[in-house]
């Protein structure tokens, strides 16, 4: 199920007008993203990391300090601009590349593939777990954090505010189910090791789950 996106279909094109306030902005998903990444029940520390999605680099940031090597990719140029800006380590390489598309790494050179907020983006997900399995070396671990399709189907969606021109603009995205991120990674041959589903501190006692995590092992 596609969101509505009668402003700007181009999602790439998209994130390069949010870029310039994506930090700035209140964005309650985004903070919850990055502590829920923090948490998230796998080691970073001394492995090759792919970040896929850095966006600005709100998590790049954390990754640098904890992997060997963080090989952060997006295809949005000017997210990309930020997330440089940010940070600036040695262990640290920019990558501007369509997530959609075959990753341009070689097999098995990876131990860690994370990616969050990037999946609501992607129609099709078999082929990005497909590169994920691909790119990971055995023992390896794949976590995505997104928007809960429970909000989804609620109307919520990735959207912001041009700092330029004033306009609301909603970015393209997909609805998948629970069923989806997981079947997914089992389909590429991943375990699921954890599922999670996460709520804001101070959110209502009824509140739906503003995000989903998922974190499968590559066994072989």
């Amino acid at each position: 199920m596609e969101m509505p996106t009668p402003d700007d279909p181009d999602v790439a094109r998209a994130y390069d007008r949010w870029a310039l306030s994506y930090d700035a902005d209140r964005n309650a998903t985004r903070d919850l993203d990055a502590l829920v990444l923090r948490a998230a029940p796998f080691e970073v520390s001394g492995r090759e990391v792919l970040e896929i999605g850095c966006g600005t680099g709100k998590n790049t940031v954390w990754l640098a300090q904890q992997a060997r090597r963080v090989i952060a990719m997006d295809f949005s140029p000017a997210m990309l601009a930020r997330a440089r800006e940010r940070v600036d380590e040695k262990n640290v390489e920019y990558l501007q590349h369509d997530v959609r598309e075959a990753w341009p790494l070689p097999s098995r050179t990876v131990d860690v593939v994370v990616g969050n907020l990037v999946l609501e983006h992607v129609h099709d997900l078999a082929p990005v777990y497909r590169e994920a399995a691909r790119v990971l070396r055995p023992g390896g671990a794949l976590f995505f954090c997104e928007l809960h399709p429970y909000r989804q189907l609620r109307g919520g969606q990735a959207h912001f505010t041009d700092a330029r021109t004033g306009e609301t603009i909603h970015v393209t995205a997909h609805v998948h189910s629970v069923s989806e991120y997981v079947n997914a990674g089992l389909a590429a041959s991943f375990t699921l090791r954890a599922l999670g589903e996460h709520v804001e501190t101070g959110a209502q006692e009824d509140a739906l789950p503003r995000l989903i995590s998922v974190l499968f092992a590559r066994d072989t």
